[in-house]
């Protein structure tokens, strides 16, 4: 114990200030709470919300420079009236219009429950050029009672007044009895800062949960 206390004791200066030397993974336990200037890396939960029979889902605060990524995180979302993919689109006036110019790409992997259709492809009939249009980031969700979709979507620096806004999602959705497996990735083609997101299904009304995280 006494080398112990005399480790310790070389690694404080004369003002009572402890060096950096003496903290270490293991020197510190049953820490509940860090002062607020310490980063502590990870994530930060900004805001969830949940849908039920909602013609869509909006986030039009929360999105702004505090964070340099963003991420949107989808918890059992599924059609409430039609079948039909999940959409997105992103606003530069806090939610008034949702029409920023993307060029998008999508491919996907799908694999039927019977085991009789496999392939990966690219999925040119729900990408975008330079469209206002919602963009899709997933392929079409059934609408049986047990079907939902489930995944994330990235958004990079959106507060930037200097770059186009990146974006990369990754769905997992049911549609027909299908495993439909949907990579997306695109921009949104402005250097205004993007303050909102909305979130839709391409047909009808739409269940489930989004949580909004900062990236620290």
């Amino acid at each position: 114990m006494g080398s112990i206390t005399r480790s310790f004791a070389n690694n404080i200066t004369t003002s009572g200030v402890l060096l950096p030397a003496s903290l270490t993974n293991n020197s510190i336990a049953n820490v509940t709470a860090y002062n607020a200037s310490v980063a502590t890396g990870g994530m930060k939960l900004i805001s969830s919300q949940t849908a039920s029979n909602s013609a869509s889902i909006s986030f039009t605060t929360g999105i702004d420079s505090t964070y340099k990524e963003y991420q949107f995180y989808f918890i059992n979302i599924a059609p409430r009236t039609n079948s039909g993919s999940f959409l997105f689109n992103m606003s530069t006036d806090a939610g008034s219009n949702y029409n920023v110019t993307k060029t998008t790409t999508t491919f996907r992997a799908y694999h039927t429950e019977s085991d009789s259709v496999t392939a990966l492809s690219y999925d040119t009939a729900r990408d975008l050029a330079q469209s206002t249009s919602f963009a899709y980031i997933s392929s079409e969700v059934g609408l049986n009672s047990d079907d939902n979709l489930g995944g994330s979507l990235q958004l990079f620096n959106p507060s930037s007044t200097t770059y186009v806004k990146h974006y990369i999602s990754n769905t997992q959705n049911v549609g027909s009895d299908y495993s439909l497996n949907n990579y997306s990735a695109g921009y949104g083609n402005t250097t205004s800062a993007i303050n909102a997101i909305q979130f839709k299904m391409e047909n009808g009304n739409i269940d489930g949960t989004i949580l909004l995280y900062g990236i620290v």
